[in-house]
């Protein structure tokens, strides 16, 4: 995943209404949860509520599904699990190992 990408997922999830938004919708799974009710469960203001989606979706953390007339957000666990990755690719690659026999 490109560092900008990954900086801009970052960006969008250090908001806080932003971030609790994302999360309510990655526990709702795979299918998604209809806009109303994440409004409802947070009590967030309608135009609000779409301002921080129209961010989280320009990100690539979401996406939008409409059945009828019920708009569902989605998470996408893809673009989340490689925001992580990016994160945690390199972990501790520059760290030295420490012998043994001088450690004491």
């Amino acid at each position: 995943m490109e560092l900008d990408a990954v900086a801009k997922a970052l960006k969008e999830l250090g908001h806080p209404t932003r971030l609790t938004i994302f999360r309510r919708l990655v526990r709702a799974g795979h299918n998604g949860i209809a806009v109303g009710d994440v409004q409802d469960d947070l009590s967030i203001p309608g135009s609000t509520l779409s301002h921080h989606l129209s961010s989280l979706m320009s990100a690539g953390l979401i996406t939008q599904r409409r059945e009828g007339r019920v708009l569902y957000c989605v998470p996408q666990f893809e673009q989340l699990e490689a925001v992580l990755a990016f994160l945690q690719d390199e972990c501790c690659v520059d760290e030295c190992c420490v012998d043994e026999s001088s450690a004491s």
